[in-house]
């Protein structure tokens, strides 16, 4: 049965990931907001990408409010990836260009806040998409983002379409794919090489260009 819509991952498919230190960096910022002027090295890792669990411990321990501290840390990533967009470190891989040729609808589902997205967007010559979704910047944004299904839910829903597959280059995409129960196409980039999946994704591909050779 061919592919009614096709949805994709940013970082690490559509664009180039965030060097991780850009990161770090901002949520140094966000802990200096907050009036934390020394943070763990340990802590400042844990907001990378932390459970809601892990950031109340966090903030717990510098007597803060949880969601004081996520919406600097959400802010100040934002921010610095704005920054990486128009200085063009962050920029759209060369094969993007294929999805303008895929001739079925086409959406972005990412665990980027969606004002990154949108920032995306803007900066980067993509392809126009019918809709996209990334994590609000709050604590049920946290626990929304993939491996949960639910932002892709949402865009598969908004499409309308019944037999979409998930484009993605990490383990929670195919997790989140699976728990729709819809195909994945997993891109393996430089920076996945040596990477292991738990669970096989339906295709394995190199470049986004593969994407016209199946099934439409």
């Amino acid at each position: 049965m061919a592919y009614d819509a096709f949805v994709f991952d940013n970082d690490g498919v559509l664009t180039r990931p965030t060097d991780r230190t850009v990161l770090t960096d901002a949520i140094h910022r966000a802990f200096e907001d907050v009036g934390v002027a020394e943070p763990t090295t340990e802590d400042v890792e844990t907001l990378l990408g932390p459970t809601v669990d892990s950031l109340w411990t966090v903030a717990s321990a510098y007597d803060l409010e949880p969601a004081t501290l996520w919406e600097a840390r959400e802010r100040a990533a934002i921010e610095a990836q704005r920054e990486e967009l128009a200085s063009g470190r962050k920029r759209p891989y060369d094969d993007v260009d294929v999805i303008e040729t895929l001739e079925a609808p086409t959406a972005i589902v990412s665990n980027n806040q969606h004002e990154t997205i949108g920032n995306v967007l803007e900066h980067c010559s993509l392809a126009s998409f019918d809709t996209w979704y990334g994590r609000e910047p709050t604590l049920a944004g946290i626990e929304r983002k993939k491996p949960e299904p639910y932002y892709l839910e949402r865009a598969i829903e908004e499409l309308g379409v019944e037999n979409p597959i998930y484009v993605g280059d990490s383990r929670v995409d195919v997790a989140a794919a699976d728990a729709v129960g819809i195909d994945t196409a997993f891109v393996r980039r430089d920076h996945r090489q040596g990477y292991e999946l738990p669970t096989a994704p339906t295709y394995e591909i190199e470049s986004l260009a593969e994407l016209s050779d199946l099934p439409r």
